[in-house]
């Protein structure tokens, strides 16, 4: 098996437990309110005069400084849903990783870092950050498109599978690669063509006691080994590869009806072998009781003769017709 398990990073996942969200809300509503109080008390100050313009001046920038702050502080609330994480990162460094679900606040100068996340320009020219800021750790289904490949004997083949999977880290699946989900997707398409390449689409010769694992007949087992080696694949990256199947398994076009015909001839082969065993077994049963009850004697040339008739008979395609002779057998 092919282990391409060599994906390393140096960060190591380090879950963060903020505070509430909800009380650090409402506070933050409350000293907002306080601070527009100040700033109108500090107007008021400022239009009696002397000392009390002063202080009104002063109260009137302390209020201000602490509204910047609190505005500031609303960027550090966060919502996390159930089966989500948010990955933090704090001025280009690594800040933590939110795994529980609810309202949070943190650092309000940590941003979510997120391979989904993209920056476009609006019709205004305006930047604008599109995509989710969290990463799912629910299951999902990545459907890997019907491709061509080869079998061990070079017959090319038409397969499809589906991969069952989720996010186990979500600190790796960020930081270990580019784009998790890009990165799963290829290593799927390599994975199903180095599994598929290395067995037959069927077996077509007849080699009785050896069980050969072909891709028809043994399509769980392989698909088994698939999910083993994709699993090595993207264990780097963070990621669970909970179960893999094949959806779709077929001879390409151009040699599907030559291989359909090749089975057919198996097939009847196969049919005709029981048909001739059936048979000689008949024919044998017939003579020796023949024999033991003494109903006829045959000698050699009547038992050949019989042997014959009887052999046709049962082994052909159509119903025969009988003859009654009715003059002597000698």
């Amino acid at each position: 098996m092919d282990n391409n398990n060599n994906i390393k990073t140096t960060i190591n996942e380090k879950e963060l437990r903020p505070a509430s969200g909800i009380l650090m809300l409402f506070l933050n509503i409350f000293a907002l309110c306080l601070e527009v109080i100040g700033f109108i008390a500090g107007v008021i100050f400022c239009g009696a005069g002397g000392w009390g313009a002063a202080v009104g001046l002063l109260i009137i920038v302390i209020a201000i400084v602490f509204f910047i702050l609190s505005c500031i502080l609303f960027g550090g609330l966060k919502v996390v849903k159930p089966n989500e994480a948010m990955v933090l990162t704090l001025f280009g460094k690594y800040h933590g990783t939110i795994k529980k679900a609810g309202f949070f606040l943190v650092n309000p100068f940590a941003s979510a870092f997120a391979p989904g996340l993209q920056t476009i320009t609006n019709a205004n020219g305006q930047k604008v950050t599109v995509g989710s800021k969290t990463v799912s750790m629910k299951v999902r289904t990545l459907d890997n498109q019907r491709q061509k490949v080869n079998d061990i004997l070079g017959n090319p083949i038409i397969i499809g599978a589906v991969v069952i999977w989720k996010v186990v880290d979500p600190t790796k699946a960020v930081f270990a690669v580019e784009n998790y989900n890009s990165y799963l997707s290829i290593q799927c398409d390599s994975t199903i063509r180095n599994i598929a390449r290395l067995y037959p689409y069927d077996d077509m010769d007849d080699k009785d006691g050896v069980d050969e694992k072909t891709l028809r007949g043994s399509s769980q087992e392989i698909a088994d080994r698939m999910k083993e080696e994709l699993q090595a694949r993207v264990t780097g990256a963070g990621l669970e590869i909970i179960e893999v199947r094949i959806t779709h398994l077929s001879y390409s076009e151009e040699i599907a009806a030559a291989m359909l015909q090749r089975q057919q001839a198996v097939a009847i082969i196969a049919a005709r072998k029981k048909i001739v065993e059936g048979a000689v077994s008949m024919v044998e049963m017939a003579i020796d009781q023949l024999s033991e009850n003494q109903i006829v004697n045959l000698d050699d040339e009547r038992k050949a003769q019989m042997v014959s008739n009887l052999m046709v008979v049962l082994c052909g395609n159509k119903e025969a017709q009988p003859i009654v002779n009715s003059g002597s057998i000698y």
